[in-house]
């Protein structure tokens, strides 16, 4: 395989296909996080610095929370995201394609440990370039995959038209050529569309601007407008 696809049969023997994340934005992730962080915890200080001595040990279990409970309650409860990994699309998947849950939470984020060895997160590294889906030991240990998240799909927006449904039975090939026709159509020119329309002539039954009209209305019928 030349791309970082990871493949997963579902048991109803659905073919999921996970687009697997590399370094570059999981580590640009990890940064939008660290950042948040940061400022999590220089709020803390300022905060907690008139409380004294006392401020000083709640200060030091805020750090403890903030560094290690952070990651795993967001990715745990927040659909395996941290703001970074929302802010570069990205979220945190069991190795089946569920969600993540808990115990896989904990375990890959308390393998950070040792994904930062020697320093800078270089065997985490390491082991994200050289396994085929990018995961870090972290991920290779609890089975997790850190994945894309599909852009959220907008319906299409088609000219007002009745919706019709077609005369006879469409392939699903045609039935894609007549919504992207639907699409597409309202930017070329009335020439071009009714040139387009002439194409399907059989099917509709009529031509120039009826043609389009009704190819509209085919459209919209595909798409479950009724």
């Amino acid at each position: 395989m030349l791309d970082t696809y990871r493949e997963v049969l579902t048991p109803e023997g659905v073919a999921l296909h996970l687009p697997a994340a590399g370094p570059v934005p999981r580590a640009l992730a990890w940064l939008i996080d660290l950042f948040v962080r940061v400022a999590v915890l220089l709020a803390l200080s300022m905060l907690l610095g008139l409380l004294g001595g006392l401020g000083q040990g709640l200060y030091l279990v805020g750090l403890f929370l903030v560094f290690w409970a952070y990651p795993i309650v967001l990715e745990a409860a927040w659909n395996g995201q941290t703001p970074g990994k929302r802010a570069l699309g990205l979220r945190v998947v069991a190795g089946d394609g569920a969600p993540v849950g808990w115990l896989p939470a904990v375990v890959r984020n308390l393998m950070r440990s040792v994904d930062m060895l020697p320093f800078g997160y270089a065997t985490g590294l390491a082991s994200c370039l050289y396994d085929r889906h990018g995961r870090r030991l972290g991920d290779l240990v609890a089975d997790t995959v850190v994945v894309h998240v599909a852009p959220r799909r907008i319906d299409p927006v088609l000219p007002p038209a009745t919706p019709q449904a077609p005369a006879q039975v469409l392939l699903p090939d045609e039935q894609a050529a007549i919504v992207a026709f639907g699409e597409r159509a309202p930017r070329l020119s009335a020439g071009r569309q009714a040139e387009l329309a002439a194409l399907l002539f059989p099917l509709t039954g009529s031509a120039g601007s009826e043609g389009v009209r009704r190819l509209y209305g085919l459209a919209n019928w595909l798409l479950g407008r009724r």
